[in-house]
């Protein structure tokens, strides 16, 4: 209070203004009044002062106002008149004619320091916090207007007493609930404020279902057809969201990345979009962004990547992209998005390569972007969007990289289509020096840590003219770098040999066969030493620190397969014509150049002018990784090298022999769990097998059942045939036919027992069948000996079949039981193969098995072996500290004595050796003797 009265001058800076009396005289009333209607009044009266009179209504009527809001909470008229006035006072938001008209009296950041004057007692920010929960519209809203503006003003410390408010946020969040429009939307305002960079607050707004509501307003309001509160919200998503990973990943989780896809839903007539609709629908693309950004943490970035994929969204972002009538800054923004949407994953890189252009033929998106990219008539900002696109399409996909460089390559080319790389090479041999950068850094990026493309690119062969041979595209590159101002070129001519030199960079580091290709032209050694040595302007001094690049490359990557470009030579080289310290300095420049720092920054190449489109993001990688270690080569002794080359010779040794002994050691795991697996087999069959053998033997009892059941009833018919004899002797027939009976009743009964006796042998084999105690062989043989009593008994019992009805009956019983006996058999033979088979594989087993044992046997000898020659060693060892011991003993002995004699005699003296000791003691001996 006293600060803004110096501020004014107090009452001696002269009269005051004509409506200064009449505040004072409203404040008055205010603070004295006891009738609430006076009061009302009164403050209805500020309020109306408060726009033209602010720093006067400020300074005196502040502390009434807000004891008004403290004390007459139940008049809300009273309440909104007191919330405008302050409203009026904080907020810098005034009319244009206002300002102008208080331009005089204006106070530098006047509502600042209103603002903290009154959120000093925290109380305040509280009272309006249980305001902004009132119902009636003519305080709830003046309220969120009146904590807006404090926002504004004073974001961190408001934020800090919302934040430490008990449901201090919670309470804001029912504003977007509110049925009424004008709160609702002004309460996204006043959620954008209250979320700008505090990630506290962020996840409190979240996790109170933010999220939720906002895209319910959005689709309420039209998506990207909708107004300016789409635009708000979409502005409050991106304060939630930007880099605050725990909240991206509510997003995800709460599966509303698939509520974004009808954003992007843009009909056939693309013609005429509002300026509204171009804003919605960048902040829409933005949002998209934000979620998959590369500073992200790359496991919340895949996953975003592929929820994308999985709901479409990253189809509908293509479709955009090869529609016809998008506004070029929509256009441009879209290939961004989709650049980082795939960018890395895979499964979203090989979409975009199958993506065709709605053209007659059909060509793929990769190829039209291309052509946007070398050509010179394109918009610069969409140039770079296409290089990023086509770079994030080969980051990390060796896939996609494959693809391209194949396209150069002389037995896939197709003269009835343009390719991309034919495009690359154009845009790389052009007279536009920005086509020339962007096609050599998006050919370098083909190339990025895949050293199997390096070495095929070098088999790419260019016809630079009729009746010339053709040149290989490393000597075409270097043929146009060595031309240099030759050349008349449209734009920066430094460019043009950036781009080819960050290409052969890339090219050569770590590929030593395409530094044997480019050093066994001879002339372009001396291109580079030129180049490096002479003193040059500013502007060349990049084209030179990266031609000490190249070189630093060609030795560093060097195998030493030209005997005139050894590293040795080219080091001499280097040292006779520029010297090593220029050297160094001239690669120094590189990294100290102010377009590399931009570049280094972030991935998405962003320049503001195309002359700054230097350097590119990867390069600067490479460029770190390199510059130390090509130092230290250039330092490097011929000897130092060699050992390097040995020391590097023994490590590929020794990772080529762990490499062998992992394998093996896989093979014999693999083996093992081979063996492991054939042993749960043949268990597994042997346990099939002992089941068959047991259902076997219980067929085998069947039968035998059957046979018995055959057995008595034959018997059964024969004592029937008898007593049916007997009954016609009754019934009166004639001596002669009974006598005649009885004869051939006499043979039937020695037929009889001649088949009782066959029975009973019969019937013997099958018990030696059923025992217990013979073996499958056994079982055999007994059923081919059943097989041949039963073939012996049904041949009886055929002849006998028309002598009588009976008999036949039994003989063909006895044929079924032979029939069963030989299935049985059949059963039985297949059994034994079976077992058999089992047996082989069990024997195989086993051999394995005893060799692995052997092995086993022979290590564990072995360590024993091992075991038993340390225990020896160390026993030595201790023997030889006993006998150290003994020694030290005798030596201090040996002095003890010698000071006794009077013999003077050091203590930390040092015995040289054994025998000197021996000789002083012999000689102690005698003295003493």
């Amino acid at each position: 209070m006293n600060f803004l009265r110096g501020v004014m001058g107090g009452p001696s800076a002269g009269p005051q203004p004509s409506g200064a009396d009449t505040i004072q005289k409203l404040c008055d009333r205010v603070a004295s009044s006891t009738l609430l209607e006076d009061r009302r009044d009164a403050v209805r009266a500020l309020k109306s002062l408060s726009k033209k009179y602010r720093l006067e209504v400020g300074i005196q009527a502040m502390e009434h106002l807000i004891h008004v809001l403290q004390t007459d909470r139940s008049d809300s008229e009273i309440i909104g008149y007191a919330l405008d006035t302050l409203y009026n006072v904080i907020s810098n938001d005034l009319e244009e004619e206002e300002q102008e008209e208080n331009s005089a009296k204006q106070v530098d950041d006047l509502g600042s320091q209103f603002t903290e004057i009154f959120i000093k007692q925290q109380d305040n920010v509280t009272l309006l916090l249980t305001l902004v929960e009132e119902f009636d519209f003519h305080v709830r809203w003046p309220a969120v207007k009146l904590l807006t503006s404090l926002l504004k003003q004073q974001g961190p410390q408001v934020q800090q007493i919302i934040l430490v408010s008990p449901m201090g946020v919670s309470r804001l969040m029912d504003l977007l609930a509110d049925s009424r429009e004008v709160i609702r939307n002004d309460g996204v305002l006043l959620l954008q404020q209250l979320t700008k960079s505090n990630a506290a607050i962020q996840k409190i707004v979240a996790f109170e279902n933010a999220f939720e509501r906002l895209l319910d307003i959005i689709t309420e309001e039209g998506n990207s057809d909708g107004g300016i509160v789409v635009e708000d919200c979409l502005l409050l998503l991106q304060n939630l969201l930007k880099n605050n990973n725990s909240n991206q990943n509510f997003f995800k989780e709460g599966s509303y990345i698939q509520r974004m896809k009808p954003w992007f839903e843009v009909g056939d007539d693309n013609c005429g979009w509002s300026a509204q609709k171009v804003t919605n629908l960048h902040l829409m693309l933005q949002l998209v962004r934000v979620l998959v950004s590369p500073t992200n943490p790359p496991g919340a970035t895949s996953s975003c990547q592929k929820a994308m994929f999985h709901c479409g969204l990253l189809q509908q972002l293509c479709t955009i992209l090869m529609a016809t009538g998008v506004p070029a800054d929509i256009l441009t923004e879209t290939i961004n998005t989709v650049s980082e949407v795939i960018r890395g994953c895979q499964t979203n890189q090989d979409y975009f390569a199958s993506v065709n252009a709605p053209s007659n033929p059909p060509r793929p998106a990769i190829v039209v972007l291309l052509m946007s990219m070398v050509n010179e008539r394109q918009p610069f900002v969409l140039r770079c969007a296409v290089l990023y696109c086509f770079q994030c399409f080969l980051y990390k996909n060796h896939k996609g990289q494959g693809e391209i460089v194949s396209t150069l390559l002389p037995s896939t080319i197709d003269g009835n289509s343009v390719s991309a790389g034919q495009l690359l090479c154009g845009g790389l041999f052009s007279t536009d020096s920005l086509s020339n950068w962007c096609a050599a850094v998006a050919l370098a990026h083909a190339l990025q840590e895949n050293a199997t493309l390096k070495e095929q690119l070098l088999r790419v062969q260019l016809a630079t003219s009729i009746g010339n041979p053709p040149v290989s595209l490393l000597q075409q590159c270097t043929n146009i770098l060595s031309q240099g101002d030759k050349i008349d070129r449209r734009g920066s001519k430094v460019q043009t040999r950036v781009g080819l030199l960050m290409l052969l960079c890339t090219w050569l580091s770590n590929c030593s066969i395409a530094v044997t290709h480019f050093l066994h032209n001879p002339a372009n050694v001396p291109f580079l030493t030129g180049q490096i040595a002479e003193n040059l302007g500013e502007e060349e001094q990049l084209v030179q620190g990266l031609c000490a690049l190249l070189l630093g490359i060609s030795i560093y990557y060097n195998d030493n397969s030209l005997e005139n470009y050894r590293k040795e030579k080219l080091k001499q080289l280097i040292e006779k014509r520029i010297g090593r310290e220029n050297f160094i300095e001239k690669l120094g420049f590189i990294s100290k150049h102010e377009l590399y720092s931009r570049a280094a920054q972030k991935p998405q190449p962003s320049f503001s002018s195309p002359d700054h489109m230097m350097f590119d993001h990867e390069f600067t990688k490479l460029v770190k990784e390199l510059e130390g270690v090509i130092s230290k080569a250039i330092y490097k002794s011929s000897e130092e090298d060699k050992k390097e080359e040995e020391v590097k010779k023994t490590l590929e040794q020794h990772d080529n022999i762990v490499t062998h002994y992992k394998k093996v050691i896989r093979e014999q795991d693999q083996e093992l769990e081979e063996l492991k697996q054939r042993v749960s087999t043949l268990t597994s069959q042997n346990e099939q097998l002992q089941a068959t053998v047991t259902q076997q033997v219980s067929q085998i009892q069947q039968h035998k059942d059957q046979y018995n059941l055959l057995k008595v009833q034959l018997g059964k018919d024969t004592q029937h045939h008898n007593s049916h004899s007997d009954t016609f002797q009754m019934n009166g027939i004639q001596t002669e036919e009974v006598s005649k009976l009885r004869e051939e009743l006499e043979e039937w009964k020695n037929k009889h027992e001649l088949l009782q006796g066959q029975l009973r042998e019969k019937e013997s084999v099958i018990e030696k069948l059923n025992s217990p105690q013979l073996e499958m062989g056994t079982t055999e043989q007994s059923s081919q000996t059943s097989k041949s009593g039963g073939l012996e008994h049904n041949s009886e019992l055929q002849k006998n079949t028309t002598a009588d009805p009976v008999l036949a009956d039994s003989a063909a019983r006895a044929a079924a039981s032979s029939e069963v006996e030989a299935r049985l058999e059949q059963e039985m033979k297949e059994l034994k193969s079976q077992v058999k088979a089992l047996s082989e594989e069990k024997e195989s087993l086993r051999q394995h098995l005893d060799s692995s044992s052997s092995t086993v046997a022979i290590l564990q000898e072995e360590k024993s072996k091992l075991q038993r020659e340390v225990a020896e060693s160390k026993k030595e060892q201790d023997d030889l500290l006993v006998l150290l011991a003994d020694q030290d003993l005798k030596i201090s002995a040996l002095k003890i004595k010698l000071k006794d004699l009077g013999f003077p005699v050091e203590d930390e003296d040092d015995i040289e050796s054994g025998d000197q000791g021996d000789e002083d003691e012999d000689g102690d001996e005698e003295e003493q003797d």
